[in-house]
């Protein structure tokens, strides 16, 4: 999935869910896109407004976290 985002914008969609992803392991953190695109895939229903990736680190551990916005139909969740 290529998703491109400019820095500083939001998304002019609306959402109404919001799911979060994240590791901090080196072996999750390298299979957390393909966790997201499996996800996204079993879940064909929802539209994806805007996502987001995030890191953090501290002296030892450092965190990956990608954000999906999406738009859930009421009623379907």
């Amino acid at each position: 999935m290529n998703t491109q985002r400019e820095v500083g914008r939001t998304s002019p969609q609306k959402f109404n869910a919001v799911k979060v992803f994240s590791a901090t392991m080196f072996a999750d953190r390298a299979q957390l896109g393909e966790k997201v695109t499996g996800w996204l895939e079993s879940n064909s229903s929802v539209t994806l407004t805007d996502m987001v990736v995030t890191q953090s680190s501290d002296a030892e551990f450092h965190c990956i976290a990608i954000t999906v916005f999406y738009w859930m139909e009421p009623g379907r969740g």
